[in-house]
């Protein structure tokens, strides 16, 4: 499934977030409320990022390409500064929201009843 750019944000850090809107596979990922209040490790899912496109493959017929080249990147990074940063970190924060923040609050994030997601591991 491609999804369009307009509906993902990448936001660059030690630990890198994709913010998806509209996500086809939205409840196939875990809840964000976790008994110990740890974000979730989204298990069968795993993330491929690269400069002009991002693979977000889940289990099944679940996942999407998008066209990060085509797509946000908050504040002075590009996509090749995100793609560096989740290449450290080993993976990616993914979170299906209902619509993309105009300024991102990652705690009110976690605490949105409809957000969904969690850690997803890189694919090599």
């Amino acid at each position: 499934m491609l999804l369009d750019p307009e509906k993902a944000m990448f936001v660059p850090g030690a630990t890198p977030l994709l913010l998806l809107s509209g996500a086809p596979f939205h409840e196939a990922l875990p809840p964000l409320a976790t008994e110990d209040r740890s974000l979730p490790t989204c298990e069968g899912w795993s993330i491929f990022p690269k400069h002009t496109l991002c693979v977000v493959d889940g289990p099944g017929e679940h996942g999407a390409v998008i066209p990060s080249i085509a797509a946000l990147v908050l504040g002075e990074a590009d996509m090749n500064a995100w793609c560096g940063d989740a290449a450290r970190a080993g993976g990616a924060v993914v979170l299906s929201v209902e619509r993309l923040p105009e300024v991102v609050d990652v705690p009110a994030l976690m605490n949105g009843a409809p957000t969904r997601g969690g850690f997803m591991a890189l694919t090599a």
